[in-house]
């Protein structure tokens, strides 16, 4: 028996003990079939969603099932760094609360009193289940272009959710929020499209609410060695998505004089409560506008 088929065997094997009702068995094969590439999310999944032994949930206090279509999960997956994907890729969502946290206290609106937040390009679900741990599922509205990933937050993850658009003018909002978060959206926006979005999703912000947005600043055109435009402007048709169009989701690179001028004409340049430069992942740079 190859190594893979020993992993497909542990998987399955694992998965008849647990439809058996011999969980303490399943759990030890189910185990033993995370520990391979192969077979690590499959286990994971079983392990998480019928709340065996050494599941992630039990120490994190959530729920820790993780879709097969999240790209994000299969960037840490294919990582070369990453020799844990799974504790990897649930630590990162902790780490943009954390970081969230600490921006929106700066800006005067902590996040344990925010009655209504919008995700926007949430995927499926990394900062999400983190976000329903903090302020409840009943709170938070999650949206992105994907509907398995709506799909997702809305099954998996009990927060209320609905699709986004190709076009920001086609995007329907069901209402306004206290908080719109958009992280690394904009960095993946062309310039054509980049301006639109802004417009769009300040409109989705209610009254006296904040739009919170990243963008790849500086410090990320100098780590890329990039070149910007006269506008201050670069956009490559990549990114680690498989499931949008490279032209309309690359990835965009912007300086501060760029974004500043696209807030000035859209939405007025008062708007602006802070910028904070590599504030997530310590490479995307954090910019908050108030809604008057």
């Amino acid at each position: 028996m190859t190594s893979e088929q020993n992993a497909i065997f542990l998987l399955q094997h694992g998965e008849a003990l647990l439809a058996a009702g011999d969980r303490e068995a399943a759990a030890k094969l189910l185990g033993a079939a995370r520990s391979d590439a192969r077979t690590r999310l499959a286990a994971h999944n079983l392990i998480e969603r019928h709340q065996l032994a050494d599941r992630f949930g039990e120490w994190m206090g959530l729920n820790c099932e993780i879709s097969p279509e999240d790209d994000i999960y299969r960037f840490f997956d294919g990582h070369p760094t990453s020799i844990n994907p799974l504790r990897d890729y649930l630590a990162d969502g902790w780490r943009t609360l954390a970081e969230l946290m600490l921006l929106l206290e700066s800006a005067g609106k902590p996040l344990l009193g925010v009655q209504s937040f919008l995700e926007f390009a949430s995927g499926h679900g990394r900062f999400t289940r983190h976000l329903v741990k903090a302020i409840g599922a009943e709170k938070v509205t999650a949206s992105d272009v994907v509907p398995g990933a709506v799909d997702f937050a809305r099954e998996t993850l009990q927060v209320k959710s609905f699709l986004s658009a190709a076009r920001p003018e086609d995007l329907a909002c069901p209402e306004r929020y206290d908080v719109v978060f958009v992280l690394s959206l904009f960095s993946h926006l062309p310039e054509s499209s980049w301006s639109r979005w802004l417009v769009r999703l300040y409109d989705c912000v209610a009254p006296g609410g904040l739009l919170v947005f990243t963008t790849h600043g500086e410090e990320a055109v100098r780590r890329q060695g990039v070149t910007l435009n006269a506008d201050g402007f670069f956009f490559a048709p990549s990114s680690e998505s498989n499931a949008i169009d490279a032209q309309e989701y690359g990835t965009a690179f912007t300086d501060e004089k760029f974004v500043q001028m696209q807030i000035a004409r859209h939405i007025g340049a008062d708007r602006v409560l802070r910028h904070a430069p590599t504030w997530f992942w310590h490479h995307q740079d954090a910019w908050v506008l108030r809604k008057q």
